[in-house]
């Protein structure tokens, strides 16, 4: 090898550094000494010209730094967790487990986590202990284990106490004055000599009826002994039996119980409309259970597996009334008359109105509900042909009209009323279509009735958009899509229970009134229902005391104040609710 060749490699030791702290110092040689600029040294040796720029300014601010200095990689010493291994190989032979090992080592100052202890043993070739059982755990805070739910071990002595749950015993009247537990055992619901079937369905009820998070943290609420009083037990029944027995309900007894629970609720007043609105709402799924459809979602705008369900509410009454959550996508159609057909049963009448959205049903459907001489009002597709036909329309033709007892900002919308045949549809059907409502497209409504007026027709429709909120509002309350809380219930059963805790909720806004008899649920909660309570329980009585609260002169004006109902499964004492 010549001289040369032999400079010319040694050159390139100079000009390739072999390490982080060898680059900046060429980098920054060439900038400084050779005059490079900033885009030329960032490409030559690798950096960012951000980051270069940066290294620059902190050479400026300390330019006596030293360089060609590799920085040591090697551990640390810790003596201390160095000497811990023979006392981790001691505590072991003692059969402590990890979690023992390194809380003993924490009171020496040596901090070694539950994952370091268990890599060293392994290290060491230790196997794993077996799990022992609670009593041969070293003494340490641990949870409080309640009892078993048993409805004999109910104590109805003499006692105080306080609980979160106050509000529930709201509800107690009106629960004492139905035959609730005729109404589920003729629904054919299981139950258990220790958890009978109305037991178990009136702890479910009344986690529904609590609206603050129902099934997801009924277990840091299983020792308050309100709530188990409220279901009639000694304690609230643990998540793994209301998972279980949610499945053990047969399905078909889920009509049954929804009519029962209509002819009761009926008897206590429960006012009852002629105009209803009609939906679908999809409860998500969140496994991969082929044998789920996939529908559509309207929260998150696509197609998800999920569990098509669908809800009736009493449009006047503001009241959930029917509901059904085993529809296939071929049954879907004929939902709407299946629920005509509950009603009439239920009520001796057919409903006077129907308000629903274009997927709801069929044309053939339409036609059959008009036969009957049910009035409906429905959304119409707008497929291309059809906005065109409406581009083309001359101004003279449009009619501008005005939406009363509305707050909205569109109330003066243009609307075209024509009558129109339809695919299946025997006779002229209305058609409006509406414009200046806000939308980009114009709306395209279909309905039966003829002579009424399009103001009345486009409000009630606008009036659906409203409650159409509403109804989310009020499956977003009584929480129909938590399947993944704690409690894994069956859908078909938390449908059944969230009509009969919308129907406790509007009978409870009945008895209040002074305006709570179209407030939410929501608010009715936030208002009566979430409140702490005093219990005390005499020989003869069951005494509730509420705290302080603002809202407490609308139950005196109710006259709760003055209840004494005997209650049947609580020792047939009498109930009495007292406020502040």
């Amino acid at each position: 090898m010549s001289a040369i060749q032999q400079l010319t490699e040694l050159a390139q030791r100079f000009l390739k550094p072999a390490n982080a702290t060898h680059r900046l110092y060429e980098a920054l040689r060439a900038y400084f000494v050779d005059k490079v600029p900033t885009l030329e040294v960032a490409r030559r040796f690798g950096y960012q010209p951000g980051s270069l720029r940066v290294l620059i300014h902190r050479f400026r601010q300390d330019p006596e730094r030293a360089f060609f200095l590799v920085p040591e990689k090697r551990p640390r010493s810790a003596p201390k967790q160095e000497g811990a291994r023979d006392t981790i190989i001691r505590l072991r032979k003692q059969n402590c487990s990890i979690y023992d090992i390194s809380r003993a080592l924490a009171k020496d100052d040596i901090h070694y986590s539950p994952v370091a202890v268990a890599t060293l043993l392994q290290e060491e070739g230790f196997a794993r202990l077996p799990r022992r059982r609670d009593d041969e755990r070293p003494l340490t805070t641990q949870p409080v284990a309640a009892e078993a739910a048993d409805v004999a071990q109910l104590d109805l002595t003499a006692r105080q106490f306080r609980t979160q749950f106050g509000g529930l015993f709201l509800f107690l009247p009106l629960l004492a004055q139905l035959p609730f537990d005729r109404i589920i055992r003729q629904a054919g619901l299981p139950g258990s000599q220790s958890i009978p079937a109305p037991h178990a369905m009136r702890a479910l009820l009344a986690l529904k009826l609590f609206g603050a998070a129902r099934h997801s943290h009924v277990m840091s609420s299983v020792l308050d002994e309100g709530l188990a009083l409220f279901a009639g037990l000694n304690v609230t029944p643990k998540r793994s039996f209301l998972t279980e027995y949610s499945c053990r309900i047969d399905p078909g007894c889920y009509p049954k119980l929804m009519r029962h629970w209509f002819d009761a609720v009926s008897t206590l007043g429960l006012s009852r409309g002629k105009s209803f609105d009609l939906d679908f709402h999809t409860i998500p799924f969140h496994g991969e259970d082929a044998l789920l459809e996939k529908h559509y979602i309207s929260k998150r705008s696509r197609q998800q597996k999920g569990i098509l369900a669908f809800l009736a509410r009493d449009a006047e009454a503001h009241v959930f009334c029917y509901a059904n959550a085993q529809l296939r996508k071929e049954q879907h159609d004929d939902e709407v008359l299946r629920f005509t057909e509950f009603w009439k049963q239920r009520t001796g009448h057919l409903p006077e109105e129907l308000i629903f959205d274009s997927k709801l049903t069929t044309y053939a459907n339409l036609n059959r509900l008009n036969q009957q001489g049910i009035s409906f009002i429905t959304l119409r597709r707008r497929s291309r042909k059809l906005l065109r036909d409406t581009a083309a329309r001359p101004d003279s033709a449009w009619t501008r009209i005005e939406l009363k007892g509305i707050s909205r900002q569109y109330r003066y919308p243009r609307i075209l009323d024509d009558r129109i045949t339809l695919p299946d549809y025997q006779g002229a059907v209305r058609q409006l279509t509406i414009t200046d409502l806000g939308h980009e497209e114009p709306t395209l409504l279909l309905t039966n009735q003829l002579r009424r007026r399009p103001a009345h027709l486009v409000g009630r429709y606008a009036q659906r958009m409203v409650i159409e909120n509403q109804i989310a509002d009020g499956i977003d309350f009584f929480h129909m899509d938590a399947l993944s809380s704690a409690v894994a219930m069956k859908v078909n059963c938390d449908l059944q229970l969230t009509l009969m805790a919308s129907s406790l909720y509007r009978l409870l806004a009945a008895r209040i009134g002074r305006g709570y008899e179209r407030a939410k649920s929501r608010q009715l909660f936030r208002d009566f229902v979430d409140a702490s309570a005093s219990v005390t329980i005499t020989k003869q009585e069951i005494e509730v005391r509420f705290q302080k609260r603002a809202h407490n002169p609308y139950l005196l004006a109710a006259g709760l104040n003055r209840t004494d109902l005997i209650i049947p499964w609580l020792g047939r004492k009498h109930l009495r609710l007292i406020f502040g």
